[in-house]
Parts: structure tokens; C-alpha cells; sequence
């Protein structure tokens, strides 16, 4: 059976005739006809049921018609990736993910993404929701890992990993890391730590102290190490979300559940892309992200 006699048969179906399927597939109707006979030969069964100028599916020419779309659009992928490979020189996959961000998972992800698929080259930028988005636009990145702040996008492709739950970072050495649970209240007399570029500052101290109601003081980190070195000196507390399994906190710093009117507080985590820019590599990468977060 050829692959050109399966789409045949379909473009018949499809069309309603065999006139118009011959002049799609740029064949006369007695060659399209004497395909389809040679089909039904090979299969010994017959897929139409004719009546002078009409004709039907049988049982069997119904389930042909199902499947056989589904295996002629599955071939079609399989060919424009494999030609999608032998034209790209080289193939890589730039993924943003937060500054403040620190999950095994997402280190988990990268390792086993790379053994299966070896021929990619994998980077990885950190920076502030705003940055990312940025360099999303932009095309400096591929997919960003982080939570929702704006309304989607159309253009782009939203694929929730998971909900977050908010935690501080707080020295050993103040009273309030013997607690259980914290309440954004507890820390109004507290700085805030944020990790953020330069030049960042503002957009996401609005974030944390309008969306999240966090105290007015902020601190500014390069980088999460510097910010958890701030919080051991007890410079103020680091407000940080877990998606997945957190590293253990250093030593001086306890990790405590924070809440908002007495519910904890949760935000919700997406892999982002442009569907323009969408591809094979990004997909599998996110799914197999996902299914490490919720093991």
C-alpha cells in the first residue's frame, strides 16, 4: 500500500468527488480511480460502496478515512522535523527562569532533557518578570519559566506547571523564625529583600508591595546568594516560592510558610512561548519539567 493511494482515497472523501480529488492531486480521474482500485485490491475489501455517480464509505472505508488521516498528519510532522534537523547547523534552546528561583527540578529537567536529546544546546538566563517577558519578546529567549503576573497573550503559548507556595527566609537569631507560620503583618516592621537587576527596582517593588501586600522597606540583591547572605546578617527576610523541592537553607537562616488574612499565599507558575517561534524541543521540555514538579 503507498502513502500517495492513502491520500488519495482521503482527498476523495474529503472532496465528496473524484473529479475534484483528481484536480487537487494534479491526476486525471481515471489514474486517481485506477489507484483506489489497486487499494482496494491490496486490502481485499472494498472501501466505497458506488452507485452510478455517487458513492459511499463502507465500514471499513470509514475507519480507513479516520486513521489513515491521522497517520497522514503524523507522517507529515515526521517529515518537516527531520528536514527541520538537516537544515538547522546547529540546535539550541535558550529558557529563562526567575532570579529568585531555585528548584531541583528545574536542574533535574535540564539533565535529563540533555541526555535524550544531545543535540541541542541548552543555555539558561535568569531575571526579573519583567526581563523575562522582555527578552521573550525579543527573541533572546525561547521559553520562560515563571509565575502569572499579566493577562495572557494570545500570541503566546501559557502551559501551567503548578502553584507556588510562599515562604521567607529569616535569620535563626530573630524571634520570629520560631514560628510556625508568618502573616505579612508579622514582617511590616521588616525589610523586604529582593532579588533584581539593576534597574529593575521599582517594577518589582510594586509587585511585592501592592500584589502581595509586603512591607514598604526594600533591599535590593544581585543574586539569590547575596540575598540569603543579607537575611543570615539579618539585614531583613527573603519572600520565596516553591514549586517544587527547595535546597536546604543555609546555615542561620530558617524557611517559613508565609500568609495573607489567614490563607497561605499561592501563585500560579507557567511555561511561557510565542506560537510563532514554537517547536518540538520547547514542548518537550516543558512537559518533562511538569511531570518532575508533580511527581
Amino acid at each position: 500500500m503507498l502513502l500517495k493511494q492513502m491520500k488519495y482515497f482521503i482527498t476523495i472523501v474529503d472532496c465528496h468527488s473524484f473529479t475534484e480529488a483528481a484536480e487537487q492531486c494534479f491526476i486525471s480521474q481515471s489514474a486517481i480511480s485506477q489507484q483506489i482500485k489497486s487499494l482496494e485490491k491490496e486490502l481485499g475489501i472494498r472501501l466505497f460502496e458506488r452507485n452510478k455517480r455517487h458513492f459511499s464509505l463502507t465500514p471499513a472505508g470509514e475507519y480507513f478515512y479516520r486513521h489513515g488521516k491521522v497517520i497522514l498528519d503524523e507522517i507529515e510532522d515526521f517529515k518537516e522535523e527531520t528536514i527541520r534537523r538537516g537544515e538547522d547547523q546547529e540546535l539550541n534552546l535558550t529558557i529563562g527562569y526567575p532570579k529568585n528561583f531555585s528548584t531541583s527540578e528545574f536542574h533535574q529537567a535540564i539533565v535529563e532533557f540533555n541526555r535524550i536529546y544531545p543535540e541541542v544546546n541548552i543555555s539558561v538566563v535568569s531575571g526579573t518578570h519583567e526581563e523575562l517577558f522582555e527578552l521573550l519578546v525579543q527573541h533572546h529567549i525561547d521559553v520562560k519559566i515563571s509565575e502569572q503576573r499579566r493577562t495572557f497573550n494570545e500570541d503566546y503559548y501559557n502551559y501551567e506547571l503548578k502553584h507556588s507556595e510562599c515562604f521567607v527566609e529569616i535569620s535563626s537569631m530573630n524571634p520570629l523564625s520560631q514560628n510556625d507560620v508568618l502573616t505579612t503583618d508579622d514582617l511590616k516592621n521588616m525589610s523586604c529583600i529582593l532579588v533584581v537587576s539593576k534597574d529593575k527596582e521599582d517594577s518589582e517593588r510594586e509587585f511585592y508591595e501592592k500584589s502581595l501586600n509586603l512591607s514598604r522597606r526594600f533591599l535590593y540583591a544581585n543574586s539569590l546568594e547575596q540575598a540569603r547572605l543579607m537575611v543570615a546578617s539579618q539585614r531583613g527576610y527573603l519572600p520565596i516560592d516553591q514549586i517544587g523541592h527547595l535546597p536546604k537553607t543555609m546555615e542561620g537562616i530558617e524557611r517559613i510558610t508565609l500568609h495573607y488574612k489567614g490563607k497561605p499565599i499561592q501563585r500560579n507558575y507557567f511555561a511561557c512561548w510565542s506560537k510563532e517561534n514554537t517547536n518540538y524541543y520547547i514542548e518537550e521540555f516543558v512537559k518533562m519539567y511538569k511531570e518532575l514538579l508533580n511527581k
